[in-house]
């Protein structure tokens, strides 16, 4: 699947998603991806869609807003901050978060 690329607020971002049917929230925890109903590992989803947002006064004020898909069809979003990801998170995760540095 090829990652299509935006550059938005983070709010057009989610709405965005939202419209396409990307409706449950994902958190990062230490070895997959989380929401209220489950969880899933790093080979068990695709980005399909990314979001970036760069504050016009501070370009530290970036998000990154992943539209993601999982192998069992569930679609969310997944914000992060400045691409500042825990330590406690698998690296592979990380990495395919990440993307997104090579793949433009």
């Amino acid at each position: 699947m090829e990652i299509v690329y935006h550059y938005a607020t983070v709010l057009k971002a989610i709405t965005d998603l939202k419209e396409k049917g990307y409706t449950e929230d994902f958190n990062l925890a230490e070895n997959s991806i989380t929401f209220n109903s489950g969880s899933f590992g790093e080979d068990e989803f695709e980005i399909t869609d990314v979001y970036f947002y760069e504050g016009e006064s501070d370009p530290d004020e970036r998000a990154t807003v992943y539209g993601i898909e999982s192998k069992f069809g569930h679609k969310g979003v997944l914000v992060t901050g400045n691409d500042a990801f825990p330590e406690s998170v698998s690296r592979k995760i990380v990495d395919k978060l990440l993307v997104h540095r090579n793949d433009k």
